[in-house]
């Protein structure tokens, strides 16, 4: 089969069968909700040809699916699983590391409703050059807008700026239409994000709403638009959809503070997957509060991977498992 990447195959529909196929299915309205997700996605048909995949990028650089099956369902998701990148240095040894890419098949992860321009995502009220109305600046770029909400059109030149810390970001006033104040605002403390909510969308630098809102074009969405005040739209109002969409907002995949708990919990969770895949029978995570239990518990069903939690509180912890 020809092509660079796992993606190459899924995008092609008559390679595609090598690793399952695609095709578009329609949820019942429960296991839409479940997911967090609208009700008609994309989904593996059935089981891939090979168990393992091996992307051969270059000459000496390799990249190691070790379950396929596993591996397509987290790009169609629009949460890919870890990968073994291998590498030979210029002493001839093989460097082994382990990455989680980035997903370029759906944009379903985040709950945004976004759409394909070039290379980049634009949210929904963009006028199809990126441009949105409000900037909001720290230092003369785009930071919280930059990454993969990020201005598209050639020539930008922060198109391509890194994901800055937490502590670089200038507060963003958030507007909550549809989507619960409460779980919002929870979701900026735990993920340490300077957003706040505020009453007034005149006030506001952005507005989040949900897509069956969105769909309905109330006054307030319509004025917004008129404006130039951004518009992301969630598909669920979810904890873990308003997580992904303030993560994707600040950059925040590639960012872990040594004094963010749930940062860590997440990047401890990833590695136990991984470590799991690659043959351990069982990995023990560190005690954890209940949410960031839950969020666990979905990584690992997520990963096709079983988990449980044991253990009396606060020392109960999850332990992720091969699933029989």
């Amino acid at each position: 089969a020809h092509g660079n990447a796992l993606e190459n195959l899924m995008l092609n529909p008559t390679l595609s069968d090598l690793i399952g196929g695609i095709e578009s299915v329609t949820l019942s309205d429960e296991e839409a909700r479940r997911r967090g997700t609208q009700k008609s996605v994309q989904e593996r048909k059935a089981p891939p040809t090979f168990d393992v995949l091996i992307e051969l990028q270059t000459r000496d650089r390799l990249a190691v699916h070790e379950d396929v099956s596993s591996a397509v369902d987290g790009q169609l998701r629009g949460r890919p699983l870890p990968i073994e990148l291998r590498a030979r240095n210029a002493q001839g040894e093989i460097e082994i590391e382990s990455i989680v890419p980035e997903p370029r098949i759906s944009a379903e992860r985040s709950g945004r409703n976004l759409r394909e321009k070039d290379n980049g995502l634009v949210p929904e009220n963009s006028n199809g050059n990126g441009r949105r109305g409000k900037t909001i600046t720290s230092n003369g770029h785009n930071p919280v807008l930059s990454n993969n909400f990020g201005n598209s059109s050639p020539g930008n030149g922060n198109s391509n700026a890194a994901p800055v810390p937490n502590a670089a970001l200038q507060p963003l006033r958030l507007y909550a239409y549809g989507v619960a104040r409460n779980r919002l605002m929870q979701s900026a403390r735990r993920l340490h994000v300077p957003a706040s909510v505020v009453d007034d969308f005149s006030q506001s630098d952005a507005i989040v709403t949900i897509k069956n809102d969105y769909r309905r074009r109330p006054k307030l969405i319509v004025d917004a638009e008129r404006r130039g005040t951004p518009i992301y739209v969630l598909r669920a109002n979810t904890v873990s959809q308003i997580e992904n969409f303030l993560i994707d907002l600040y950059g925040l995949e590639d960012i872990v503070r040594p004094d963010d708990p749930y940062g860590l919990a997440m990047e401890e969770t990833k590695s136990a997957i991984l470590r799991v895949r690659n043959g351990a029978e069982y990995v023990d995570l560190n005690p954890q509060d209940p949410d960031t239990r839950r969020r666990q518990h979905e990584m690992a069903r997520q990963a096709r991977l079983y988990s449980e939690s044991y253990g009396d509180e606060p020392e109960r912890r999850v332990r992720i498992l091969r699933a029989n």
